[in-house]
C-alpha cells in the first residue's frame, strides 16, 4: 500500500468535507491489540490522509480505555509521521470562550492508569521538553487565522484521568498551575507519537468553562459545542494539508527522538521488542 504520511486522529466525521476522496478503510493487525475503529484513507489535493476515530464510531470507548498504543502505532505502519489531533476540552481562562481553537504547547500529565509508553521492557528515556511539534503547531495557527477562526496561540493542556469531570477544588488547582485548558485525551498519545518519531500537534476545541467558572459541565453542552465546530475543523484541515511539507521528515527534528534515548544494551535488548518495535528501533540497533 502507498504510504500514508499525514494522520488525523479525532471525531469520526472529520474526513467528510468538500474534495476528498475516500479511498478505503484499513483494519491493521498491531502488536497492543486493534484500533478504535478502522483507519480511513483518503485524498485530498493529491495528497493521502489517514483519519482515525480516537473512542471509535459511536463513541465506544471512554478516554481510559482508547487504545492509544494500537492507534499510534498502525499509524506509524500506514506511513504516518506528520500527526494532527481534535480534542474536545474544557476552558480554564476567561478569554478562552466555548468554541474557540487554541493550539496548546505544553501537557501537564495527571493521568494514572494508562500504558503509556511502547518500551516496557527496556529503558527508553525520550526528550517531551516540548511535547507539541513547533513547525506543525505553526502549520495549524495560520490555517486557523486563514479562516479567520479565533485561534490562542499556545496554552498548557491539563490531561486528567477522567472519566468524570474535575471537581472544583482541583479545577482552581489547575488554573493555578497557569494551565489553560482541561482535557481527557492528550496523553498517552502525545507521548506515544514522541516515541514513534512523529511531529505530533494538536487542535484543541474549548466546549465548555469547566467548573471553576461556576458552570456545571454535561455531556449535551459539550456534544454542542463540538458538533457547531465542526465545520471550522474542516475547514482548517482543507488549509492545512496541502501546507504540510511533505518530504522534509527525514531532515525533521521528531525524525531523530529516539536518538540517544536508548540505554537498554542492544544484545538485552528482548526479540519480541524487536520485533514489534522495529518500526522505530532498527535504525537504532545493530543486528
Amino acid at each position: 500500500m502507498e504510504k500514508v504520511a499525514i494522520g488525523i486522529i479525532g471525531g469520526s466525521g472529520l474526513y467528510d468535507f468538500a474534495g476528498i476522496e475516500i479511498i478505503e478503510e484499513v483494519q491493521l493487525e498491531t502488536p497492543f491489540g486493534p484500533t478504535s475503529d478502522a483507519i480511513v484513507v483518503a485524498s485530498f489535493q493529491g495528497r493521502r490522509v489517514a483519519f482515525l476515530p480516537r473512542h471509535g464510531r459511536g463513541h465506544r470507548f471512554n478516554p481510559s480505555q482508547v487504545p492509544y498504543r494500537a492507534n499510534l502505532w498502525a499509524l506509524k505502519k500506514l506511513g504516518v509521521f506528520w500527526c494532527v489531533t481534535v480534542s474536545a476540552v474544557g476552558s480554564l481562562r476567561a478569554e478562552i470562550v466555548p468554541e474557540h481553537f487554541v493550539i496548546p504547547d505544553q501537557i501537564i500529565d495527571r493521568t494514572y492508569k494508562r500504558a503509556n509508553t511502547f518500551f516496557d521492557d527496556m529503558a527508553v528515556h525520550v526528550g517531551f521538553a516540548n511535547p507539541y511539534d513547533p513547525s506543525l503547531r505553526q502549520l495549524l495557527l495560520a490555517a486557523c487565522r486563514d479562516e479567520g477562526i479565533t485561534v490562542h496561540d499556545g496554552g498548557t493542556y491539563v490531561c486528567m484521568e477522567g472519566p468524570l469531570f474535575s471537581t472544583r477544588a482541583e479545577s482552581e488547582m489547575h488554573r493555578a498551575w497557569g494551565a489553560s485548558l482541561i482535557g481527557m485525551t492528550a496523553l498517552p498519545e502525545a507521548k506515544l507519537a514522541r516515541e514513534l518519531e512523529m511531529a505530533y500537534a494538536t487542535i484543541a476545541l474549548a466546549t465548555d468553562y469547566d467548573c471553576w467558572h461556576d458552570e456545571i459541565v454535561n455531556v449535551e453542552m459539550v456534544v454542542q459545542h463540538v458538533h457547531n465546530n465542526v465545520e471550522n475543523v474542516q475547514r482548517v484541515l482543507r488549509r492545512l494539508i496541502p501546507e504540510i511539507p511533505l518530504g522534509s521528515e527525514a531532515t525533521h527534528e521528531a525524525s531523530r527522538a529516539l536518538a540517544g534515548a536508548i540505554m537498554t544494551a542492544p544484545a538485552l535488548v528482548p526479540a519480541t521488542t524487536r520485533e514489534s518495535m522495529g518500526l522505530v528501533l532498527d535504525k537504532y540497533l545493530p543486528e
